[in-house]
């Protein structure tokens, strides 16, 4: 079966849940309760988000929601937000290192947190030289979007560990 990319105006969306979505396609066809996630989660943000049905087949790809219109696009947008919840450091408070367990104590969008990693390797990626991704122990994702934001203190704390 060929793959059915979405473009422009060829498909409209309807929010069924937090994060599932309804599709009528313009000739007709109608796909209840498809998940919206990203390909590239990474650094594709934006494109190739593929609608995947609730056995996990497949549907359709978006190949950039820039081309949806408005409100079609809002609707996808609002579902991989809530897929892909994740925290915003805006501070470093403090970073400690004891028996090879990092723990970052941090101010989030989402109100305070303390991230714990055990393999830095593993657990935090500086994408771009500006972007940094922790995973912790427990697979939750923060993310810091622009290291030049954080205030002084901020980003001398955590250089030392990037």
């Amino acid at each position: 079966m060929a793959r059915l990319y979405i473009e422009a105006d060829m498909a409209h969306f309807t929010r069924k849940d937090i994060t599932l979505v309804d599709m009528e396609l313009y000739d007709g066809r109608f796909f209840e309760n498809l998940e919206p996630r990203r390909l590239f989660p990474l650094t594709g943000l934006t494109k190739y988000i593929t609608l995947l049905d609730p056995l996990g087949d497949e549907r359709a790809i978006i190949r950039n929601l820039a081309t949806l219109p408005e409100e079609d696009r809002r609707i996808i947008e609002e579902c991989l937000d809530e897929y892909y919840l994740i925290p915003k450091v805006t501070k470093i408070i403090a970073c400690r290192e004891k028996f090879g367990l990092l723990s970052i104590e941090t101010e989030t969008d989402k109100g305070p947190a303390t991230i714990e990693i055990r393999n830095i390797i593993h657990g935090i990626k500086l994408m771009y030289g500006i972007r940094v991704l922790f995973r912790d122990n427990n697979d939750n994702r923060y993310e810091i979007p622009d290291l030049n934001k954080l205030d002084r203190d901020s980003r001398a704390k955590i250089d030392a560990f990037l």
